[in-house]
């Protein structure tokens, strides 16, 4: 049966490349995870949460009913790239939010359905070799086959973290496609970096046209909003005027981290306590940072782009294993 929707696999961060063969590797894009579903000649794209979102890019679904298969659901990220060569993630969301997506590239880096075969409990390495034969009948310049380095895990990292990437994805040649978050697909960051939600912020001192900085928080296993420091740096002005303005559409009177974990005067911002301005718990965003710190703080954070397509609800601290 050629399901309607599929939950995608997810890898599990570590701290360092796993050690031995069996191993692959792939260049972690900074970008929206997305799954297509290719029945044919019509396609439909969903966002790892299962949200439709064929209509945000109707280009890229016609350049995808281009693909020689019949059927065929396959996964991938989509990612704007830069003019240094490497993908953007502010000029992704900038993508979305002006409705200029016909400058999205759609990297495919695994088939779980092909032609009315089920793919999923076939090996790794099966599946992407089934993957480049549909490549080679297949050209274009949006919709491109993900590259794998069959090397050394520690080399392919330093290399993708001196060209300015976000880290690599090692994946077991072995193994098959699980939707669930597994250990056979791990990510190593260049540096720490994942979503937060956003619990209030604080406009700039001096403006009254732009966000000066924004609170952050995680939800635990108990579902409470933790404080995780803040973020005031990653933007410019247009983009710091436009988080403002978002923020101020979901203004709440009351703050919506958990009691024993929320920010207090002198714990996040002597300069700014007593400014600050809560939000319902709705937004997230993305932050890069260089450490936690034992009370559960972000070290040197910058901002790198907000997630339209992560459910607040889902936002968790991640944890190398």
């Amino acid at each position: 049966m050629f399901p309607d929707c599929l939950i995608p696999q997810l890898a599990t961060l570590v701290d360092a490349p796993p050690k031995g063969g069996g191993w692959t590797y792939e260049i972690k894009l900074d970008g929206y995870r997305i799954l297509a579903r290719c029945d044919r000649g019509k396609v439909r794209l969903f966002t790892r949460n299962e949200n439709d979102w064929t209509a945000k890019m109707q280009s890229l679904a016609r350049e995808l009913a281009n693909l020689p298969v019949k059927t065929a659901w396959l996964d991938g990220e989509v990612v704007v790239m830069g003019d240094n060569g490497i993908p953007d993630f502010n000029a992704l969301q900038n993508a979305f939010d002006k409705s200029g997506t016909e400058n999205i590239t759609y990297f495919v880096f695994d088939v779980m359905y092909l032609n009315g075969k089920d793919l999923r409990g076939r090996p790794f390495h099966q599946r992407r070799t089934a993957l480049e034969r549909l490549f080679s009948d297949y050209d274009s310049d949006r919709v491109r086959l993900c590259q794998t380095f069959n090397a050394d895990g520690v080399s392919v990292l330093q290399s993708a973290c001196k060209m300015g990437l976000e880290g690599v994805i090692a994946k077991r040649l072995n193994a098959p496609y699980r939707s669930a978050r597994t250990e056979a697909w791990l990510k190593v960051k260049c540096q720490l970096r994942q979503e937060f939600v956003v619990g209030g912020f604080v406009p700039r001192t001096g403006s009254g046209k732009e966000v000066g900085s924004l609170l952050l928080g995680v939800y635990d296993d108990q579902r409470r909003l933790r404080y995780a420091g803040s973020v005031g740096t990653g933007w410019d002005s247009a983009t710091a005027a436009a988080i403002l303005q978002s923020m101020l559409q979901l203004e709440a009177p009351q703050s919506p981290f958990a009691s024993e974990f929320a920010p207090t005067k002198g714990r996040w911002s002597k300069r700014a306590a007593g400014s600050e301005r809560w939000v319902k718990p709705t937004a997230v965003v993305e932050v890069s940072f260089t450490e936690w710190t034992p009370e559960g703080h972000i070290r040197h954070p910058t901002f790198r782009g907000v997630r339209k397509d992560r459910p607040a609800k889902t936002v968790r601290r991640e944890q190398s294993e």
